[in-house]
C-alpha cells in the first residue's frame, strides 16, 4: 500500500479523475512492476555475485544507477520516485519485443536466435517463471551451448534454497553434460555437489560426479587439469583415515595421463609424499611425456588457428585413429563438435566410427540422438538412427509410438512432395528427385504393406508424368510392382504404354511383353504384342537411321575441316621453306633497295647493316628510312624499290600495312617500345594514353612477317609540344611492363644522343638503396623514408619485363635530409634484407672514342675504320707482314673487316706494285 500511495500522491490528477476501484486496481499493477524490478535487480546482483567483476553489467541491462535502485526497493516497497519513470519507457520497449518474439516461435518453432533474444529479454525483465520455461522449450528442441547452460545454471544456483531446488540443479546438470563435452560444466557441477555433502549420501554424490567427469574429460591435455586438482582438493580436506590413499590413487592416475604441466604434478607430488615414488609410478609418468610431446603439435595447431578449426580438428582426428585408443577418439571427436556442431559429415563420421568399433548401445544411440538434434536436415543422420535403433533392438513404440501411423506416414510423404516443390523446383527451377525416389517408396509401402494397388497406380501415374515415360527400368519397375501385388491385365496394360513411350530402349521392354504374352497370354494378345513391337521397332530404327545419318554427316564435315587446315599449314610451311632458301639471294641484291616499314622487323636490331659510311655512285640518289632501333634509336637502312616491294609483299603471309617513314616529321613523332608482345591492337590501347597528351594523328605499330607485334611503335602528334610531353610518360606501366618513350632521332646523324634521361653524376641530395626484397613496393619504401625528409621523388629500378631488381633512388629536398637518411637508414633490415643506402653518384661509363681522321706517314688524310655490327672483335688483327708495311704507302691499314672507302680516289702512282709468291719468299729470305 505504501506502493500504490507514493504512486497516486505521484499523479494528483490521475487519481482525481479515476475513481476508488480504479485506483486499487492502478495500486496493484504498480506494486507488481516494482516487485518484479527488485526480483530482477536480485537475479542481476545474484549473477554478478557468481560470475564474478569481469560480468559486464550493461550486456544483462543492470547499468550503475540499477544498484541505487535495488537498494532503494530492496529496503522497503516505498515510492519509487523518480527512479521508477526511468525504466518504464524501457520496460515497455522490452515487453513489445518479448511479445513479438513470442508470436514469432508460434509461427516457426525452430528459429535459433529468436529464442536466445527471448531468454535474454526475459531474464532482463526478470520474469524467471517464464525464463525457464523459454529454456526448457529451448532445450527440447536445441543442443544448448556452454554459455547458456552456464548461465542457466548460475540463475537456478542462486536460486535454490532446499534439497529440492538441489535436486532440481542436479537435474539441470544431468542435461547439461549431455549436450556438449563441457570441462566447465564439469568443474561447475562438482564445486556444486560438494555443496551438499552434509545431506545423506553427499560424500559418494561428489565422489561419482568427480569420477564421471575424470572420465568425460580427464584426458583433455589443455583443460583437463582444473578437474584433477579440484578432485585431489576435495580427497584433501576430507579427515579420514583412507583419503591418504585416495590422493596418492588420484596423483598416481592423473601422472600416466599426458597433460599440460605434468612436471609441476609431479613436482608436487614428491613435496607432498612422505614416502618415496614408486618406480612404476616413474615409469607411467616418462611414458606420458613421450605421448605428450607426440601431441603438442595437434595442440599448438589448435591454440593457433582460429574457431572452428575444423581442417586442425581433423587432423587431429587422423592422429588418433592411427593410434586407436578408444577414450582418446571419443574425446578428439567431442572436443571437435563443440565448436563443429552443425558439420554434418563429422557427425557421421564420429557415429560411424561407434557403430563400427564401440557398439556400445547407450553411446551410440546418445550420439545419434545429438546429431539430430544439431542437424535435423541431414538425411543421412536420421537414417542412420534408424539402422542404429534396429540395430540395437529398440521397442518399437520408442521409434513410433502414434497408433495412426500410416496416416502420418502418409502425411509425411505429402510433406515431403511439397516441399521438394516449392523449396527446390520453384526457387531454383530444378528437380529436387527426378528420379521419383520419394513417390517409388511410397508406392511400394502403399501396395506391399497396405494392400492399396489403387494409391500405388495413382502414384507411378503421377511418376509418369513427371518425364520418367521415356526410360525402360521405370516402366520395368512399375511392371515388376504389377506383378508382385497387382494382376495381370495391368501388367500387360503398363507394358503396351512402355512399348508406345519407352525411347531409350525400347528392345527391352518389348521383350519383356512378348515374353509375357508367351507365357500368359492368348494366341489374340500374342498377336497383337507382335504388331506393335514390329511397328515400334521399324519406327524406332528408322530414326536411328536418320541420326546415324546426320551424325555421319556432321563426322564428315569434321574431317574435312581438319583436312583442309592440315593443307593449309602444309602449305604455309612450305611456303616458309622457299622463303628461307631465297633469303640470301635477295639479301644480296637487293641491299641498296628501298625498305617499307615493317619489312626489316624480323631482323635483330643489333644486326642491322650499317650503311651510313657507304658513299653512292655519282649521280645517284638514295632514300632513306628510319627503322627503330631498341631504345627508340633511328638507324638509317635502304629502302627496296617498289618493283621488289610488290614480289617481297606478295610472298609474306599477311599482308601488313606499309608506311614510309618520313623524318620531317621527327620533332612531333615519338618513338616507344618495351611494350607487352601479346599486346592486342596496339593503336586501340595507346591511343587513350597519349591522347591525353594532344592531338594524335597516327600510331603505327611494327608487325613481323607474321603479322605479330614487335613490342615497339611510332606516335605522330599533331603539335610539338604534344610530343614533348608525350615524353613524360616514359616507363609508365602498361600492362605490367615499363613502356619507354623516346624522341624520335635518326642516330646516324645524331651520333651523340642519348636516351638515358637520368643524371649519371654525383648528386648530392639522392640516394641509391640496394638488397631491397623483390616484394617492396614503393609505397611501403617511400614510408620509411618520410619519416628522414621530405621524399621529392622515388624510383624503384626495373628490367624491361617490369620486375623489381632490388634497388631504388630516393630524392630528397636538400642534402642535409639525405645525409640524414644515410646514416639512419643503411644496414636498416627490411623483410629480412639487410639493405645499403648511399649518396647516388653512378660510376662513369666507359665512352667509346669517336671515330677520327687519321694521316698515314707521309701520305694522305685517312677515312675512319668502320667495323661489323659486332664491334671490332679479337678476331680482327692485321694478317699483313710488318715488312711489307710501307711507311710511304697511301693505302689505308686493312684489317679482318670492310675497309672503309675513300673519298677521293688516289693516284695509280703511289699504289704499291703487286708481289708473286715468289717475291715474297725472297723478302724472307734476306733476313
Amino acid at each position: 500500500m505504501a506502493t500504490a500511495a507514493a504512486t497516486s500522491a505521484s499523479e494528483p490528477e490521475a487519481e482525481s479523475k479515476a475513481g476508488p476501484k480504479a485506483d486499487g486496481e492502478e495500486d496493484e499493477v504498480k506494486a507488481a512492476r516494482t516487485r518484479r524490478k527488485v526480483l530482477s535487480r536480485a537475479v542481476a546482483a545474484a549473477t554478478y555475485k557468481t560470475m564474478g567483476p569481469g560480468w559486464d553489467q550493461q550486456e544483462e541491462g543492470v547499468s550503475e544507477s540499477d544498484g541505487d535502485e535495488y537498494a532503494m526497493a530492496s529496503s522497503a516497497e516505498s515510492s519509487p520516485g523518480e527512479y521508477e519513470w526511468e525504466y518504464d519507457e524501457e520496460e515497455e520497449k522490452n515487453q513489445l519485443e518479448i511479445e513479438r518474439l513470442e508470436e514469432q516461435l508460434s509461427i516457426n518453432v525452430y528459429d535459433y536466435n529468436c529464442h536466445v533474444d527471448l531468454i535474454r529479454l526475459l531474464r532482463l525483465e526478470g520474469e524467471l517463471t517464464k525464463v525457464r520455461m523459454a529454456r526448457q522449450k529451448m532445450s527440447e528442441i536445441f543442443p544448448l551451448t556452454e554459455e547458456l547452460w552456464l548461465e542457466w545454471l548460475h540463475d537456478e544456483i542462486s536460486m535454490a534454497q532446499d534439497g529440492l531446488d538441489r535436486e532440481h540443479v542436479y537435474d539441470l546438470f544431468e542435461k547439461a553434460v549431455k549436450d556438449y563435452i563441457c570441462p566447465n560444466i564439469w568443474l561447475e557441477y562438482g564445486q556444486y555437489s560438494v555443496g551438499g555433502i552434509g545431506q545423506k549420501g553427499g560424500l559418494e554424490k561428489v565422489r561419482s560426479v568427480f569420477e564421471r567427469a575424470l572420465s568425460s574429460v580427464g584426458l583433455h591435455m589443455s583443460k583437463g587439469l582444473a578437474l584433477w586438482e579440484a578432485y585431489r582438493e576435495f580427497e584433501s580436506a576430507i579427515v579420514e583415515a583412507a583419503r591418504l590413499e585416495k590422493v596418492h590413487s588420484l596423483f598416481r592416475r592423473q601422472l600416466a595421463i599426458p597433460l599440460y604441466d605434468m612436471e609441476a604434478t609431479f613436482a608436487e607430488y614428491e613435496e607432498w609424499s612422505e614416502d618415496p615414488i614408486p618406480e612404476s609410478v616413474i615409469q607411467n609418468y616418462n611414458k606420458a611425456l613421450q605421448q605428450l610431446e607426440k601431441y603438442k603439435p595437434y595442440e599448438e595447431a589448435l591454440l593457433q588457428a582460429e574457431a572452428p578449426r575444423l581442417a586442425e580438428y581433423q587432423a587431429y582426428i587422423d592422429f588418433e585413429m592411427k593410434i586407436g585408443d578408444p577414450a582418446r577418439i571419443q574425446l578428439i571427436f567431442e572436443r571437435a563438435l563443440v565448436e563443429n556442431c552443425l558439420v554434418p559429415d563429422l557427425w557421421i563420421r564420429y557415429s560411424q566410427y561407434l557403430d563400427r568399433q564401440l557398439k556400445v548401445k547407450d553411446l551410440v544411440l546418445s550420439v545419434h540422438n545429438r546429431a539430430i538434434r544439431n542437424c535435423p536436415w541431414t538425411v543421412a543422420l536420421w537414417s542412420r538412427y534408424l539402422l542404429a535403433m534396429e540395430r540395437h533392438g529398440v521397442d518399437h513404440q520408442v521409434i513410433s509410438d502414434s497408433s495412426k501411423e500410416l496416416e502420418e506416414l502418409r502425411a509425411a510423404f505429402t510433406r515431403a512432395l511439397e516441399y521438394l516443390k516449392q523449396e527446390v523446383e520453384e526457387r531454383f527451377n530444378e528437380s529436387g528427385d527426378p528420379s521419383c525416389v520419394i513417390m517409388q517408396n511410397w508406392a511400394r509401402i502403399e501396395a506391399r504393406l497396405c494392400n492399396n494397388m489403387q494409391k500405388a497406380r495413382e502414384l507411378w501415374d503421377s511418376i509418369m508424368t513427371r518425364g520418367n515415360a521415356k526410360y525402360a527400368n521405370m516402366w520395368l519397375e512399375y511392371y515388376n510392382l504389377e506383378r508382385a501385388h497387382g494382376d495381370t491385365q495391368h501388367c500387360r496394360k503398363a507394358l503396351h504404354r512402355a512399348v508406345q513411350c519407352t525411347s531409350d530402349y525400347p528392345e527391352h521392354v518389348c521383350e519383356v511383353l512378348l515374353t509375357m504374352e508367351r507365357t500368359e497370354g492368348s494366341l489374340e494378345d500374342w498377336d497383337i504384342a507382335v504388331q506393335k513391337t514390329e511397328t515400334r521397332l521399324a519406327r524406332v530404327n528408322e530414326q536411328r537411321m536418320k541420326a546415324a545419318e546426320k551424325e555421319a554427316a556432321l563426322v564428315q564435315q569434321e574431317e574435312e575441316k581438319a583436312e583442309q587446315r592440315k593443307r593449309a599449314r602444309a602449305e604455309k610451311k612450305a611456303l616458309k621453306k622457299k622463303k628461307k632458301i631465297r633469303g640470301p639471294e635477295k639479301r644480296g641484291a637487293d641491299e641498296d633497295d628501298e625498305k617499307e616499314w615493317g619489312d626489316d622487323e624480323e631482323e635483330q636490331p643489333s644486326k642491322r647493316r650499317r650503311v651510313e659510311n657507304s658513299i653512292p655512285a655519282a649521280g645517284e640518289t638514295q632514300n632513306v628510312e628510319v627503322a627503330p632501333g631498341p631504345a627508340g634509336k633511328c638507324a638509317a637502312v635502304d629502302v627496296e624499290p617498289p618493283s621488289k616491294q610488290k614480289e617481297k609483299a606478295a610472298s609474306l603471309k599477311r599482308d601488313m600495312p606499309k608506311v614510309l617513314h618520313d623524318s620531317s616529321k621527327d620533332s612531333i613523332t615519338v618513338f616507344v617500345s618495351n611494350l607487352p608482345y601479346s599486346m592486342q591492337e596496339p593503336d586501340a590501347k595507346l591511343r587513350p594514353l597519349f591522347e591525353a597528351c594532344g592531338e594524335v594523328v597516327q600510331i603505327r605499330p611494327i608487325f613481323s612477317n607474321r603479322g605479330d607485334f614487335r613490342g615497339y611503335c611510332y606516335v605522330e602528334f599533331k603539335e610539338e609540344k604534344s610530343a614533348l610531353q608525350a615524353l613524360e610518360m616514359d616507363r609508365k606501366s602498361v600492362e605490367g611492363r615499363p613502356m619507354f618513350v623516346s624522341p624520335c632521332v635518326d642516330k646516324s646523324k645524331n651520333p651523340d644522343f642519348k636516351v638515358f634521361r637520368y643524371s649519371t653524376s654525383l648528386e648530392k641530395h639522392k640516394l641509391f638503396i640496394s638488397g631491397l626484397p623483390f616484394s617492396c613496393t614503393k609505397e611501403e619504401l617511400e614510408e620509411i623514408c618520410k619519416a628522414h625528409g621530405t621524399v621529392k621523388d622515388l624510383r624503384l629500378v626495373t628490367n624491361r619485363a617490369g620486375k623489381p631488381k632490388g634497388l631504388a633512388y630516393v630524392e630528397y629536398e636538400n642534402e642535409s635530409q639525405a645525409s640524414q637518411a644515410v646514416m639512419k637508414m643503411d644496414g636498416m633490415t627490411i623483410k629480412e634484407n639487410v639493405i645499403k643506402v648511399a649518396i647516388s653518384n653512378p660510376p662513369q661509363r666507359k665512352v667509346p672514342e669517336k671515330p677520327e681522321t687519321r694521316k698515314a706517314p707521309g701520305g694522305p688524310t685517312l677515312l675512319p675504320q668502320t667495323y661489323g655490327a659486332r664491334g671490332k672483335g679479337r678476331t680482327q688483327l692485321s694478317l699483313l707482314p710488318r715488312a711489307l708495311q710501307r711507311p710511304g704507302a697511301a693505302a689505308p691499314q686493312a684489317e679482318n673487316g670492310p675497309a672503309a672507302a675513300p673519298a677521293v680516289a688516289a693516284p695509280a702512282a703511289t699504289e704499291a706494285p703487286k708481289m708473286s709468291n715468289a717475291d715474297f719468299a725472297k723478302l724472307f729470305l734476306r733476313k
